[in-house]
């Protein structure tokens, strides 16, 4: 087995959806300032870089990130290519998902304009609310996307999250999808323990035989 690394670094300055607090990494000590060891302190939000979107991200009384059921999120999964003249996924997109799939991450144009520059980007391609309740009708636990959120939402009501999680599918934002062909892989993520987080940073791999 072999690993694809699909998860995105934390640095300072890396892309942030807007409104979302800022990666700080300040050095507490450091070996080549004379000191025994190096330690640093970060600052970051919930939502940073590649993450986990646990129920309690919108749904009052959902469950947080560290009571997930982490076989969801680990196990066989498909990428899905979607074609980059498309900018919303929908039920025709969906449609193209093998049967029997419960793990599915979408790879976009996302994942190409994320290889040239790792900044935030408006325009970004995401899942409509149509093509969410067709991924839900057919079986899918887990929608994973090479963008920071599933949806792209004007009107602050945010349908798409609110239909997946309160569906019973979990989220998975800001993977690195352009070296990952389309197919099957196993899928290893799992997000910090963070206990009530309504989020969880995650390091997010797909193995290939």
């Amino acid at each position: 087995m072999r690993r694809i690394d699909v998860s995105m670094p934390l640095f300072a300055g890396m892309p942030a959806f807007p409104g979302d607090p800022e990666f700080v990494v300040r050095p507490v000590r450091s070996v080549s300032e004379g000191d025994p060891y190096s330690l640093s302190a970060l600052s970051l939000g919930s939502h940073a870089g590649t993450h986990v979107d646990p129920p309690s991200h919108f749904l009052a009384g959902g469950d947080p990130v560290d009571r997930l059921d982490l076989s969801v999120l680990n196990g066989p999964c498909r990428v899905v290519d979607i074609p980059p003249e498309r900018s919303v996924i929908g039920p025709e997109e969906v449609s193209s998902v093998p049967s029997g799939t419960s793990r599915v991450l979408f790879r976009t144009a996302n994942s190409l304009r994320w290889r040239e520059k790792l900044e935030f980007f408006p325009g970004y391609v995401a899942v409509s609310e149509r093509g969410a309740q067709a991924l839900l009708d057919r079986g899918v636990r887990l929608v994973g996307i090479d963008s920071l959120s599933v949806e792209s939402d004007v009107t602050d009501r945010f349908p798409v999250h609110h239909r997946l999680l309160g569906g019973g599918a979990l989220i998975l934002e800001g993977l690195l999808l352009a070296e990952s062909a389309a197919g099957a892989y196993e899928l290893e993520c799992l997000p910090l323990r963070i206990r009530g987080g309504d989020g969880g940073p995650a390091r997010a791999a797909l193995r290939v035989p």
